[in-house]
């Protein structure tokens, strides 16, 4: 039972697991895809697949929203009586996102307004959110949730396949000359965020299957000796999504002590990045 009054404010970059936003209370922040002659608003004018099939004629960029789309998300939550609110938001070493909800949250001093920089990207930032959802209606005490919601931003991560560093590379968030020589030798990168929330290519390996299980074997040595765990399994275009079964199957296999699986796609606005068929698999450690 949700004891404290709590709102949450994330941004589409988090990949929230759609369950979870609809539960309400759940606020997203879209982020913007800009092309050179329009602009849409990330997961509500414009569809992943749409960024994918328009990639070979345009790779759009990405930007924050503007302050004043936070500030009516604030208003918003305040008019509607919430005292309490918590944000989790992409890696501020990859995105301005939660610098920029810091600076505002200043300005509404009725609220008490927590903001997580989950130094992760797309669902392996969600993850957090949905612990924040979760110690609320365990009814925990602010302070508690606060401490607990600093150590899982060391609990959670996600290791991604991309099929070519190319979307990457363009996007300037990986140097070109990995980039070149990848796509030579047919190496698949395994990424995820380092300590500082920026990427970090932590495996190289020749083939899209491998690389794709060599993210399962990274996320399976990141849980270690958990008890028990939360996962996620991301994926970008059709491609990527008809293998999720499959993935699924060998993810559980590795990892058989989680709680809740959660699959869903990347927001356009990852998928600008990072291009068709990516695999992310996030995990969260709940009980260690």
């Amino acid at each position: 039972m949700n004891k404290e009054k709590v709102a949450y404010l994330v941004d589409s970059g988090s990949n929230v697991p759609e369950e979870y936003v609809k539960l309400g209370n759940m606020n997203v922040i879209p982020l913007k895809i800009i092309y050179k002659n329009e602009e849409f608003i990330d997961n509500v004018n414009i569809s992943p697949q749409e960024v994918y099939d328009r990639l070979p004629d345009e790779i759009p960029t990405t930007s924050l929203p503007s302050g004043e789309v936070i500030s009516t998300i604030f208003k918003k939550i305040q008019d509607e009586g919430f005292d309490k609110v918590i944000c989790v938001t992409i890696s501020s070493g990859l995105s301005g996102t939660n610098n920029m909800v810091r600076v505002i949250s200043e300005s509404f001093t009725d609220m008490d307004i927590l903001t997580i920089d989950s130094k992760n990207i797309g669902v392996g930032s969600g993850l957090i959110a949905v612990q924040a959802f979760k110690y609320v209606e365990a009814g925990l005490n602010w302070e508690t949730i606060k401490t607990k919601l600093e150590e899982d931003v060391l609990k959670s991560k996600i290791f991604f396949h991309v099929p070519t560093l190319e979307y990457l590379q363009k996007g300037g968030r990986i140097g070109l000359v990995a980039s070149i020589l990848g796509n030579m030798l047919n190496l698949k990168p395994v990424i995820t965020c380092n300590e500082d929330g920026v990427y970090d290519t932590v495996a190289k390996v020749r083939g899209n299957k491998k690389s794709v299980q060599k993210a399962i074997d990274l996320t399976a040595e990141f849980a270690g000796n958990a008890k028990k765990y939360n996962l996620a399994i991301a994926y970008g275009g059709k491609t990527a999504k008809s293998q999720v079964e499959e993935i699924r199957s060998s993810l559980l296999k590795e990892l058989p002590l989680f709680d809740e699986v959660f699959e869903g796609e990347v927001s356009p606005a990852l998928g600008v990045h990072t291009g068709p068929g990516l695999i992310g698999i996030g995990i969260i450690v709940t009980e260690e």
